[in-house]
């Protein structure tokens, strides 16, 4: 087997950069425009997103993000990240070739910092995927209700797409992944009473279907805006839904 370029494994840890808001590898979702390595091992890469107008700290974690994965890997040389088409391009363009961080790129425009920014959609991702997990799990056991959820452990889901990913979360966000562990819990790992279970679930399910719809609305957003993007794309993975329910179409 070929050993992969330098261009090749530069895509490959690009994989491990997720947009905050959706949760989602920026691979997958379009946003690498191009990856380029050079003769001397130099690496340039160019992201677009949906619109000139997404939010700068969502665009600024994301290229942060990119910066970080590739400088990482072995026998890579200087690395240039470069977002295109958005308002603060010239500012987070700067910022990044300087290592200015967050607040050196944004001043006192960067009210919050890049690691508080990126704990609330580590949360919000978390809530998604726990709700994914439980409502799979719902599904497979028509005798489990919801209140009996309290007493769900980690141990007790089956290995599929949705665990692995409720651990992944858990584990960004340093919950405990023992298979005796709750699986419905607060940010810090708390359980809830049984009582509280089912509206806990909603307010879950809520978070899920916000990711989701965003995630579809910003795919049709960028190839509208890049229709060559399209190729790109990855379909996304479906979610489980009550029976009776047509399953959503993959962007």
């Amino acid at each position: 087997m070929a050993t992969p370029t330098l261009e090749q494994r530069a895509r490959q840890a690009l994989n491990a950069v997720l947009d905050p808001e959706l949760d989602e590898p920026i691979t997958d979702l379009g946003f690498v425009r191009s990856v380029e390595a050079d003769l001397g091992g130099g690496l340039t890469v160019h992201l677009r997103l949906p619109t000139s107008f997404c939010s700068p700290n969502f665009a600024y974690l994301m290229a942060s993000d990119a910066k970080d994965v590739l400088t990482a890997l072995p026998d890579a040389g200087p690395v240039t990240v470069l977002l295109d088409d958005h308002h603060d391009s010239d500012l987070i363009n700067r910022g990044l070739a300087a290592d200015a961080g967050y607040r050196g790129t944004f001043g006192a425009e960067a009210e919050e910092s890049l690691e508080e920014l990126r704990l609330v959609f580590r949360r919000k991702a978390h809530a998604a995927a726990m709700e994914r997990a439980l409502t799979a799990l719902l599904r497979q056991h028509p005798a489990l209700t919801e209140e009996k959820l309290h007493a769900v452990v980690l141990g007790d889901l089956p290995d599929t797409a949705a665990t692995r990913a409720l651990l992944r979360r858990r584990e960004a966000l340093g919950l405990g992944t023992a298979p005796s562990d709750p699986v419905l819990v607060d940010d810090h790992g708390r359980s809830f009473p049984p009582g509280e279970v089912p509206l806990r679930l909603r307010y879950a399910r809520a978070i899920r279907i916000s990711i989701d719809g965003n995630a579809h609305f910003c795919r049709g957003l960028l190839r509208t805006r890049y229709p060559q993007s399209a190729a790109d794309q990855s379909p996304r993975v479906t979610d489980p839904r009550p029976a009776g329910l047509p399953r959503e179409k993959a962007s």
